[in-house]
This record gives structure tokens, sequence and C-alpha cells, in this order.
């Protein structure tokens, strides 16, 4: 796996390089201290992965990801970055995975591996703006933006304009479908109604009630979620599979009445 560092720091450089330098099958083919400049290593030298600081003089690590998803057959692109608040911008920008400094190695290892499923082929469907498949979801909250772990959610839910985002401890709004969330997550997401979406690493039970309705029960929740007759079929079909399965298509429902205008 051949991997590009670029940082405007040598400190920080040096930080990656060592703990890169734990990894079996990885070379670094490359450094860069600028965005102009990683854009021509990653023309130049073709890496697997680039782990790409933000803030740098010059061309910014956003504008050099954009560009170096452009490239034919582009690199994953892993930000390193203090800074936090960029998290929103670097997703868009088809960053694979974001990593605030300082960075940790078991961190590093899970982004890594991550970024190695991101195939040539499949990394050169992506165009600026489109995403990986990601790992954290950044939310809005009142102090600024938060990464939530894409593992700790429980569901999604739509609520009117928006999609709620639930985890064990909170919970927050954004503004993404229902159906992008499906497609990005297919297979780790199940849809269970037309409004809602569960882990399933955190299905407890589905429980069937004396007038009929079913319900589920996810790890670290209290409350628990209709599943509608048309998602049914679906959800036992992956519970029958002992949770290895692919749980079978729905049928078409009707769509949700609009949202309330405000």
């Amino acid at each position: 796996m051949k991997v590009l560092i670029a940082d405007d720091e040598p400190l920080a450089r040096d930080r990656l390089r060592n703990l890169l330098a734990r990894e079996d099958d990885v070379e670094i083919v490359a450094e860069a201290a600028d965005g102009r400049e990683a854009v021509e290593q990653a023309t130049a030298t073709r890496p697997d992965i680039v782990l790409l600081d933000i803030r740098m003089p010059g061309m910014d690590g956003l504008e050099a990801a954009r560009r170096i998803a452009a490239l034919p057959d582009p690199p994953a692109v892993i930000f390193t970055t203090a800074f936090g608040e960029h998290a929103l911008e670097a997703f868009e920008a088809a960053a694979s995975d974001y990593l605030v400094k300082p960075v940790k190695a078991e961190r590093l290892q899970r982004a890594l591996a991550n970024a190695q499923r991101l195939t040539r082929p499949q990394a050169s469907r992506l165009q600026p703006g489109a995403k990986a498949r990601r790992e954290h979801l950044s939310v809005r909250t009142r102090t600024g933006l938060q990464l939530v772990p894409v593992a700790a959610i429980r569901y999604f839910k739509a609520d009117h304009k928006y999609t709620l985002v639930r985890t064990a401890e909170e919970e927050f709004l954004i503004e993404e479908s229902l159906k992008s969330l499906e497609e990005e997550f297919a297979g780790d997401f199940l849809r269970i109604h037309r409004n809602a979406l569960i882990n399933l690493r955190h299905l407890a039970a589905l429980e069937r009630r004396e007038n009929g309705r079913h319900l589920v029960r996810l790890q670290g929740l209290e409350e628990t979620l209709d599943v509608s007759r048309a998602h049914l079929p679906g959800l036992r079909a992956w519970l029958e599979n002992g949770g290895n399965g692919k749980a079978m298509p729905a049928p078409d429902e009707p769509a949700p009445p609009p949202a309330a205008a405000g």
C-alpha cells in the first residue's frame, strides 16, 4: 500500500511516518508540505492513500483533495488535522476518513483499513463532492460540529425535512435523506419502515404484540420502533439467516406525506 503524506509541519509528518513504520505492507512514496505539492506528488507517484492536512499555506488540503479526486484512478484521501470544524467540508471533498491530531495509532489503523476497501476502480468513480462510505457523520450542534461514529448510531428516522440520528446517549438532526443513507450504509442499516432505518449490529429483538404489530428493540435504548408489514419479511429473512444474509427488499410503499411548511 503506497502512502503520500502531506502536511506543512515537519513534526506532524515525522509522527505519521513513525506510525506508518509500524504497519506491514505500507510504503511512503512521497511527502509534501502544501496542497499544490500534494497534488503534484499524487500525480507523479500514484499512491493508494493520501494522508492530507487541511490548513496549509497556499492551496489548502480541501482544494488539494478536490483536485486529487479528479485525477485518473484517484487515491483514497484521509484528512489529518487539528481543527475539527472542517469535518463536513472534508467529507464533501470526497474524503475516506477524517483524523483529528494528535493522530492515534489505533485510529490510523482503522482509517487505513477502511481506505483499502476503496479500490482504484471504485475511487475512479468518485468525483469532487462525492462521498465514500463514511465511518463518521458530521452533525451540527449548538457549539459547532461533532463527529458521530456510524457504528454507534442505533437508528435514523425521518423527522419532517430532517433526519433524526439516534445513539444510545444522544440524538441529532441532519439534512440527509433516508434514501441516501440507506444506499450508503446498505448491509449495515436496514429499513424497517418508510420513515426508519436501524443499525443491524444493535438489533436486540423483534417482538410481536397481541394487536399484530411488530416492534424492534435496539441495544442501549428503552424505546421501540414499529416495523411495517412491507418491511417485516426483509427483517425476518435477515434474522433467520443468523444476521449473515441479505435482507429481502420491500415492495414500494406510498411516499410519506409532505413536510409541514415552516
